[in-house]
Formats: C-alpha cells, sequence, structure tokens
C-alpha cells in the first residue's frame, strides 16, 4: 500500500489538513489509524504539541466507523475522552 494518504483523504470527517498531521505522527493509511486507534491517535497528535480540539478525537473515531463525528453518541464521546485522559495521565 501506498504512503501519499490516497485511502486517509477518503474517510469521512478527514480532510486533507487532517491527512498531514496523521502522516506527522506515522499514519499513514487507514490500517494505520485501524491498527493504533482513534485514541492513541489522538494522543500521538497532542503530544508532538500539534493543537486540535477533541472534535479531531471524535473525527477519527467517525472516520474508522465510517460516520459523520457529529453522530456519534455522547456516550460514546465521553468514553474517548476519558480514555485519552487515561493516555495522558499514563504518558506523564
Amino acid at each position: 500500500m501506498t504512503s501519499n494518504g490516497a485511502d486517509l483523504i477518503g474517510l469521512k470527517n478527514l480532510g486533507m489538513a487532517s491527512v498531514n498531521i496523521l502522516h506527522a505522527v506515522g499514519i499513514n493509511s487507514y490500517q494505520d489509524l485501524s491498527d493504533v486507534g482513534a485514541v492513541e491517535a489522538y494522543c500521538r497528535i497532542k503530544s508532538r504539541g500539534i493543537h486540535v480540539s477533541k472534535v479531531m478525537l471524535y473525527a477519527l473515531q467517525g472516520a474508522l466507523m465510517d460516520v459523520h463525528w457529529n453522530d456519534l453518541s455522547p456516550e460514546l464521546k465521553a468514553q474517548l475522552v476519558e480514555e485519552a485522559e487515561q493516555n495522558k495521565a499514563g504518558i506523564n
């Protein structure tokens, strides 16, 4: 598979800027994103000092599920945020 991000750009919620951010943290394909998951991808982005909001976390999860990020349930959004906060706490 090529690493030009063509399969990432075809995913819901991901534009070129998001794809470029994913490339910066070593995620170059849908499979890479699927392997690490939305929370780990988001935490990698944040750990690099790249300023993104929680919407990026939701967008990554939505991309994996093929749904618009705004259609994720409030419960799932809360779970994602909690996992990201736990991941961050484990890094420090």
